[in-house]
């Protein structure tokens, strides 16, 4: 493929890409956003797996009363779970529950499942590898 042929490839990427977004976006009104607070202790314990309170206050950068008070807050709401530390009965630590991760793969969802699926069933099983084969390597390519 030549210079031209990419760049007519990246125009007809860019006049495809807004009509994909209208056809399958999500129309559900996902819930309510989380706080940037709660969503950084989520999104850090995807990374590091259950963590002590304080650890997680370090890292966060955060005094240990207030992310503390955000740790109650979202064990109260069903995100977070706490469990004794096998290495130190004695601590506490905490960890994603499966609502939690549930909310997190929510809030990412940009596209409707239900709409993609509807969409990739009316579509040959070849078609669909090719697709999903093709967005990866796009993905890998832009990175």
């Amino acid at each position: 493929m030549d210079d031209l042929a990419h760049v007519a490839a990246a125009q007809r990427l860019g006049e495809l890409f807004p009509a994909v977004y209208l056809a399958l976006h999500r129309r559900d009104g996902k819930q309510r956003p989380l706080a940037a607070a709660s969503r950084a202790v989520l999104q850090h314990l995807t990374l590091t797996g259950p963590v002590r309170v304080g650890e997680l206050a370090r890292h966060l950068g955060r005094a240990q009363s207030v992310v503390s008070e955000i740790v109650t807050h979202l064990e109260r709401d069903g995100l977070l779970e706490r469990q004794r530390d096998p290495a130190d009965a004695r601590r506490t630590l905490v960890w994603l529950s499966g609502a939690g991760v549930a909310r997190l793969d929510d809030e990412r969802q940009v596209l409707s499942r239900e709409l993609a699926a509807r969409a990739l069933a009316r579509m040959s099983p070849p078609d669909v590898a090719a697709l999903l084969r093709g967005l990866a390597a796009l993905v890998a390519a832009a990175a």
